[in-house]
């Protein structure tokens, strides 16, 4: 069995290279992603393109004004760590 993101995007939007999330990016974003990209250390590197990649990810999002007005509404819907964990442990997932 395989779990299945709750709300499936394409793979393709965002290619997970530095080309890919650059395009993503809008103007000073996308400095900033430079910038942090070329300041990074080669073993840090990955990070920098995995944590670029969620946002770029975020910003070409189609629902995403309305997620985020629902987050700054107060009307995101949430699950409480303590489910999760449950939820977790409950089917024998680590939970560190």
């Amino acid at each position: 069995m395989t779990a299945q993101p709750i709300h499936p995007h394409e793979p393709d939007r965002v290619p997970r290279n530095a080309e890919g999330i650059a395009a993503a990016l809008d103007g000073e974003r996308r400095m900033e992603f430079y910038r942090e990209l070329l300041a990074a250390a080669p073993e840090d590197a990955g990070a920098v393109l995995r944590r670029w990649w969620c946002e770029a990810m975020l910003d070409t999002d189609p629902a995403g004004d309305s997620l985020t007005a629902a987050a700054l509404d107060g009307t995101l819907p949430t699950t409480p760590v303590a489910d999760l964990v449950a939820r977790r442990r409950a089917a024998g997932l680590p939970v560190e």
